[in-house]
């Protein structure tokens, strides 16, 4: 568990670094993605962005445990 935790805490360090770049792959504004707009509301869910970012983890685990 401590060693998990290390490794979830260097990536999330990582992904913290490289924000300005991560920011600007077009995750989160896929077709799917759910955005209401509204006066005073704003709603939005990324329902497809979700979908394929558990796809690649599962693979992405699937692999590491092999």
């Amino acid at each position: 568990m401590q060693r998990t935790l290390i490794i979830l805490g260097g990536l999330l360090m990582i992904a913290g670094v490289a924000w300005p770049w991560l920011s600007r792959l077009p995750f989160g504004r896929l077709p799917g993605d759910i955005h209401i707009l509204r006066d005073g509301f704003t709603f939005y869910f990324p329902i497809t962005t979700c979908i394929v970012i558990w796809l690649l983890l599962s693979v992405l685990f699937w692999l590491l445990h092999r």
